[in-house]
């Protein structure tokens, strides 16, 4: 495995592919520290494409970490609001964003739930003009992944780290098709795939999907004017991105109020820097009443009430058992991947995306928090039944693979 190379191919997917960037359009990055050799990389081939400006921000784990041990009540509760106003702003006037993840999963473990949550709360209110910003459409943005030392460590507990750190990302490699020839042409051929189940679903103009097996027993009403979405994204200038690389998912948005049943989670959740295991949670008239797990309950709980939008699902996803990322067999403690190797639902915030155009939201049952945490649910024992207005059912999963 040819890292090196494969790290220069990944900073062109993701400047020329990942984010479509326009000549003399503005870059806002961030990333973990560690992720610097890439960040590098990226910014060379972004000015090489004609960027006008590329600014990188910087996380820290021992930093994060010192917020805890060394701040005071007062630095629980306070987050950068200039800096996400400004970010947003920035948005806006069509900077183009881009996210490396590669945190350390359960950096937060052996913290105070209530501190980590009070944290968090402050955070995620802080950020939420950003959030808007990133999702209404209004300009390019990419997610991809950097392996870092900390994230090998947790997926590869028994391996030294710099053993951990080389098998992870052969699986991470593989996983953005950087094994292929022409990853761009691997990407275009799954992209319409995607398209292809995104508009037999659309077609259906379904009412509600129901997810079956496992323990699951749940049923999801969609919103009025739902959209689903997958693959490649198009901004009104007709700049062609793509938001997450890998991706495997369509989604779509709930009716915040029709969510009914039980969830039992197939994969742990990284919440708030740490981990939650064996996660059951059970809805009535779409708010999540009981959340009960076998490791880190209180956070999860904590979490999902960080305000009133919650405990209500944003977002519902279709992800076969064949994806890539599934059949690797390897748990990543990264939503980024983990969401991509199975179903899952979104609590929190919606996307505006997700509903047609001419949809009035409210009418819709879109939901709005500050949060957005997706929560694996699928299995080779899932079924999804699509339900129509009239009450029709039609097969869309079975054995977790797609039969439509």
């Amino acid at each position: 495995m040819n890292t090196q190379k494969n790290l220069d191919r990944l900073a062109r997917l993701c400047v020329q592919f990942g984010l479509g960037l326009r000549p003399g359009q503005e870059l806002v990055l961030t990333a973990d520290i560690g992720a610097i050799d890439l960040v590098r990389r990226i910014t060379r081939e972004a000015y090489a494409a004609g960027a006008s400006n590329v600014l990188a921000l910087y996380a820290d784990d021992e930093s994060t970490l010192a917020r805890y041990t060394h701040g005071s009540e007062t630095a629980l509760e306070t987050a950068p609001g200039w800096l996400y106003d400004a970010m947003a702003g920035a948005f806006r006037n069509g900077a183009a964003r881009l996210a490396i993840a590669g945190n350390t999963p359960g950096l937060l473990a052996g913290q105070d739930p209530a501190k980590v949550a009070r944290a968090n709360k402050a955070m995620s209110s802080a950020a939420r003009p950003m959030l808007e910003a990133i999702t209404s459409g209004a300009t390019n943005w990419n997610i991809v992944p950097f392996v870092t030392e900390g994230w090998a460590r947790q997926v590869f507990p028994d391996l030294a780290p710099d053993a951990a750190v080389e098998r992870l990302w052969g699986h991470v490699f593989a996983a953005l098709r950087l094994d292929r020839d022409d990853p761009v042409a691997a990407w275009r051929e799954n992209f319409a795939e995607l398209e292809r189940r995104r508009a037999h679903l659309q077609g259906l103009a379904l009412d509600a999907l129901h997810f079956e097996g496992g323990g699951t027993d749940l049923t999801v009403g969609l919103a009025r004017g739902h959209k689903w979405v997958g693959g490649a994204q198009t901004l009104e200038d007709g700049t062609t991105y793509a938001p997450n690389l890998p991706t495997e998912e369509i989604f779509t948005m709930p009716d915040r109020a029709r969510t009914e049943g039980r969830a039992v989670f197939t994969k742990p959740a990284v919440i708030g820097g740490s981990i939650v295991e064996g996660l059951v949670v059970t809805f009535e008239a779409g708010r999540a009443v009981s959340i009960e797990a076998e490791k880190g309950g209180d956070v999860a709980r904590e979490y999902f009430t960080t305000d009133e939008g919650a405990s209500f699902l944003g977002e519902v996803a279709l992800v076969p058992e064949s994806s890539p990322i599934a059949r690797s067999g390897v748990l990543y403690f990264n939503t980024l991947f983990d969401e991509n190797a199975a179903c899952h639902i979104a609590f929190g915030n919606a996307y505006a995306m997700n509903l047609s155009e001419g949809a009035d939201p409210e009418e819709a049952g879109m939901n709005k928090s500050n949060i957005h945490m997706d929560c694996m649910i699928g299995s080779p024992a899932i079924a999804v039944t699509g339900i129509g207005p009239d009450g029709a059912r039609h097969p869309i999963m079975a054995d977790g693979e797609f039969v439509i």
